[in-house]
């Protein structure tokens, strides 16, 4: 029998040693105890401005590089243009995450926010990944503090979870050298949050990585989480494999992707909500992630840029109909929700 109450890494590893029913079961029993039978999704809308890069991650599709060579900047206007479109179908968060672009300057972000928040002003801006805000942060030699305090007060209401990839440094300096470090991840999160905003995590699995390293990633966001108490849920995104340069060829089974869902739940407990993000697991995984631990899908989405690059078949988005019909199907309650978690609508 494992020892959920014994952190210790090689201990806990032990839980992929289960039968898949067996640790769905005690992620499923964990989930309905927070949860009932609601899956939670939302209206968003993603925004990418930029796919111009200054940094280099091999496992990245989305930046312009040699197996990318189409780099393109959006206009303010085109951003406003998309925000209203997707305003008027319903959506009531954009979720703006780019590229390291170094040609726009430092207050270009900030004008984009505030601009959106002036002439949408219901709207939830979940914008700035802790890796932009390094990147910002080593181009205009500002401090972190600085930063999320512009963005506070250009309209930002949280900050998504990207940019966390594997904590591990020796795979994390393979993967992504050069951009934000772990501790750097984990200290703008904790500041983020002590200015009481709220925050994502996630985790880049199904590389390089082993086992091992996804159970000290996810420690890594337990023990923060315990201090700062920001997070509002945890991402397990499953790496795309067309497009980059890691050349993965040992690809996890479903089984596997499964397994590390419930064991995120299983392990991350202080966290209330796992998402199984469907723009990367695909629709019906990530229903199937709803019996395991997850129990919230993301949301509409729209448009999607950076997974689909990498060969996820995301980039439409879909439709509030769908996803609640999806889920009923799936035999849970389709809850809308805001971007905190507030509950809007069960159906």
């Amino acid at each position: 029998m494992i020892d959920l109450n014994d952190l210790n890494i090689d201990n806990l590893v032990q839980l992929y040693d289960l039968d898949l029913f067996e640790l769905g079961e005690m992620a499923h029993n964990i989930r309905e105890k927070l949860h009932n039978d609601k899956v939670y999704f939302n209206m968003n809308r993603h925004i990418n401005p930029s796919n111009i890069c200054a940094d280099i991650c091999k496992f990245c599709a989305f930046s312009s590089h040699r197996k990318n060579p189409n780099p393109y900047e959006m206009t303010k206007e085109e951003i406003l243009s998309d925000a209203k479109s997707a305003y008027e179908r319903g959506a009531r968060e954009f979720h703006i995450v780019s590229a390291h672009n170094p040609n726009y300057s430092y207050e270009w972000y900030f004008d984009i926010f505030k601009t959106i928040k002036d002439k949408f002003s219901d709207i939830h801006i979940k914008a700035m990944t802790a890796a932009e805000v390094d990147f910002l942060h080593r181009r205009f030699n500002k401090s972190y503090e600085d930063i999320l305090k512009d963005m506070e007060d250009s309209g930002v209401d949280s900050m998504p979870g990207g940019g966390a990839e594997i904590f591990f440094s020796e795979i994390r300096e393979k993967i992504c050298k050069g951009k934000v470090s772990a501790e750097n991840w984990l200290k703008i999160h904790s500041i983020w949050h002590s200015m009481g905003k709220k925050s994502n995590a996630t985790m880049l699995f199904g590389h390089i990585e082993s086992k091992k390293h996804r159970i000290h990633h996810m420690l890594e966001i337990r023990k923060l989480q315990d201090k700062s108490g920001g997070f509002n849920a945890f991402i397990p995104l499953l790496y795309q494999r067309q497009n980059n340069f890691l050349n993965v060829s040992d690809f996890p089974s479903g089984i596997e992707i499964l397994k590390t869902i419930a064991i995120s739940r299983i392990i991350i407990q202080n966290v209330p909500n796992i998402k199984a993000y469907w723009a990367t697991l695909g629709l019906n995984l990530a229903l199937v992630s709803q019996e395991f631990g997850a129990n919230d899908i993301d949301g509409t989405i729209e448009k999607e840029s950076i997974q689909s690059a990498g060969g996820a078949n995301s980039k439409k988005g879909l439709s509030k109909e769908e996803l609640i019909s999806q889920i009923k199907d799936a035999g849970f309650k389709p809850v809308l929700r805001d971007s905190i978690y507030n509950e809007l609508e069960a159906y």
